[in-house]
Formats: C-alpha cells, structure tokens, sequence
C-alpha cells in the first residue's frame, strides 16, 4: 500500500522538467506541498548569492528545443521526453550540416537505446541527447535546429520542513530535486522522503526534531549549509541523504566521511536485519550531497541508506531509469521503511540503566512465565539481557547488537520494564 502511493505520486512528478533551478523545481515542490506537506515553506534564493566558494547560478528556462531533419521530421523533442535537451542549454535557432550538428549531439553507443542525461550547468553550451540507434539512422543533410531556452538572474528554489520534538536534538533528512525524468536517481529520494515526513508528522509525540529539505543536489546543499551552518552543527545528532531508494536489486550504505556517527551505526545495524547482504560502499565512491555534509568544516553526521546505489546500476543517468522496469513499488516500499526502521532506531536511541540491585524478580511483576518449558522462557531471557546490559554505558543498539536481535525486538520490552520502573533512560 504504502509503496503504491509513493510510486503513484512519483508519476505525477515524472513530466516536470527538474534543474538547478526553474519552474520545474517550483512545481514539483509545490505539488508535494499542496497533497502532501503542507507545512513546508519554499524559499528562493537570488541569482548571484555568495555560499561558502559557490555562487548561485542564473535560473534556466525551457518554452521547447527540438531538431529538424532533412527530410522535414521533428526529432529530440523536448516536449516529448526532457532528457533529450542537454541541461542548461542556451538559446539557438540555426540551420546546420550533419557534421556541425554531431559535435552537439550525445548518445551511448554501449546502451544503444538509452538517451543519457548529460547537463552543463556552469559553462554555456547547447546540445541534444538522444539513442545512439537513433542517432545512426540521421542521414546527410541541412538540420533546423530549434531552442527556444534562456539563462536570466532568477531564483535558485528550495524546499524545507521543520517538524518539532521534545527536545533540540535533530535529525536532518536531505534529498533532491534537480533531476528531470529518471526514477531512481531522482524520484525516489523526494518521494519516500515525503512519505517519511508523513509519517513523522502522525506521531503523536517525537524525542527528536526533524529538519527536511528537498533542494537542488550541491549547489542546492552548499547554500542551505551557508545559511544555517551553526544551527546545524549545534543540534543536528543524526541524518540521512534520501537517493536511490526505489528499486527491488539491493540495499547499500554509503557511511559518513568518518564512518563512526550514530547514523552510521543504526544504518548498519538496521540493514544487517533488513538484508545481510547489504552492500557498504567507501567514502571515495561519494557522488551526492554527503560530500557537502561531511565536509571537512562542516562535519555533520549525515550517512547515505539506498538500494542500489547512484552509478551502481546500468540505467543510471539515463532514460532507462523508469518507473517500470528499475523503481516499483516494492522497491519502494523497501526504502521507506528501511529509512522509518533507521529512524525509529534514533528515536528510541538511548543508554538504558536499571535501577535496582542484582537481577530483578521478573515473577512477581507479571514478566516471568509460571510454568517452565522450553519456549516459554525465551521473550523473559530476552528482557533479562537487555536487564543485564543496561549499565548506562551500552546504548539500546550496542545491547541489540550483543543479544544478537534487531533493535525493534528490544522496543516493547524497555517500554515494558521502563513501566515497572526496572529501567530509566
């Protein structure tokens, strides 16, 4: 159910043609706004402004591109599929030769019918993209080439979420929305993490405040950073950069840049359960916002939990990343709640410690079972376990890891001696 609508509203969002910046970046957060967060503010940020080494750039607008054959066909239609538009590209009408206009074009001749998704964001360029089967069949002759895009001092546009708790500590969830038509790469991390807002936002009460941004990838990080640098490096305790959680293939973990965060550790603990076979993937493979994170700096705990990862899978970066055959709605389904299970975890995170002397009298508490069988004893050695771990040193995670359980086994069991007063946190 849950994959379903997270796949349902990912379809809604597949035609918008996503950026740096644009009127695609604007409708897809103020569609995720109106049917779903409705307390999220969209902010916009000035052509021009100074953060940290960056600038943000000017804005991109696209009215249509499209290339004319000799023979009179219109082809790389924007309209038709935005991938076929290099992003960013400036403004041309011209006529030109088939050698002229190769120089222009982009195609993949291992992925024969893929069209990539290539941009040039910072320098300006003009460009098509299209199959590398297509691209053979062009025949000699005089090209219409049609563009009609501009660059302008504009706004760069962002999206945030502030869900308050009980206390100071936050969590931060980043994710993008910078990428046009691909369903991994891009609509996965927006999606899920909208659902995960959800969530966080029925709870009736959260240990934690949550801080949730949909922003461009690096630019889009580099300036929320620049603005709230110090608040975040005070409170933020644990977080997640939300990509690549929407297929059916794997889970991955792309740790912090130290490896040894709270974010770290529940990821790698809630994975282990989810998937022993998890794969875990080296700083040096970063490609995402967690470069800016866990900047030297900067150093916020931020860790990346996805299926397969960016780069990992053969449809990456191209129009073969679709929400048919790569995200479903079980792959889907999987990442929220391997991201909900990881953030329960922090949640609940704590350094148990009983309060009484020796082993307590489970008996006559109701805790123990009456009659001894082999079975029957199981869920109380459990609670003994978590009874004997809990020195105040050993956190909720160390004591699941030692009992070798998933850490939501050990939940109703602390909420149950924490209510017997055997337990305080």
């Amino acid at each position: 159910m849950i994959g379903q609508q997270i796949h349902d509203l990912a379809r809604l969002l597949w035609p918008m043609n996503r950026s740096l910046t644009g009127d695609g970046v604007r409708q897809t957060l103020s569609t995720i706004q109106a049917l779903h967060l409705p307390g999220m503010t969209l902010h916009e940020v000035p052509t021009g402004t100074q953060a940290f080494d960056w600038v943000v750039p000017r804005e991109w607008r696209v009215r249509e591109a499209y290339l004319v054959t000799p023979s009179g066909e219109r082809i790389c239609d924007f309209s038709i599929n935005n991938l076929h538009l290099l992003g960013y590209s400036i403004g041309v009408r011209q006529s030109m030769g088939l050698a002229e206009l190769s120089g222009h074009l982009h195609s993949l001749p291992e992925q024969p019918e893929a069209i990539p998704y290539i941009t040039s964001y910072y320098k300006e360029r003009w460009g098509f993209c299209l199959s590398h089967r297509q691209r053979l069949a062009l025949q000699d002759g005089v090209y219409q080439v049609v563009i009609d895009a501009e660059l302008f001092d504009g706004h760069l546009s962002y999206g945030e979420l502030l869900i308050p708790g009980t206390s100071r500590r936050e969590v931060l969830l980043s994710t993008y929305v910078c990428h046009p038509s691909m369903a991994n790469n891009e609509l996965s991390g927006p999606t899920v993490t909208t659902f995960l807002a959800k969530w966080l936002l029925s709870l009736p009460e959260r240990a934690c405040s949550y801080r949730i941004v949909f922003i461009p990838e690096t630019i889009g990080s580099i300036v929320y950073l620049s603005r709230h640098l110090a608040a975040l490096q005070q409170d933020v305790i644990a977080g997640f950069n939300v990509t690549c959680v929407g297929d059916e293939r794997a889970y991955s973990l792309l740790p912090s840049r130290l490896g040894d965060t709270l974010s770290d550790k529940v990821a790698r603990h809630v994975l282990k359960w989810i998937d022993p076979g998890f794969r875990t993937h080296r700083w040096h493979e970063r490609g995402s916002d967690e470069r800016q994170y866990c900047a030297p700096g900067v150093g916020l705990p931020i860790a990346s939990i996805m299926r397969s990862m960016y780069g990992s899978y053969p449809e990456y970066h191209t129009s073969l990343d679709d929400l048919v055959s790569v995200v479903t709605p079980a792959g889907l389904a999987g990442g929220y709640q391997v991201l909900r299970h990881a953030l329960e975890a922090i949640e609940r995170h704590c350094h148990p410690r009983a309060t009484v002397l020796g082993e307590p009298q489970l008996g006559k508490r109701g805790l123990y079972p009456s009659i001894s069988t082999r079975t029957s004893g199981a869920e109380a050695l459990l609670m003994l376990d978590l009874l004997t771990w809990a020195d105040g040193q050993h956190s909720l995670i160390d004591i699941a890891d030692i009992c070798e359980v998933p850490v939501w086994d050990l939940y109703p069991l602390l909420d149950t001696l924490r209510a017997h007063q055997l337990l305080a946190v």
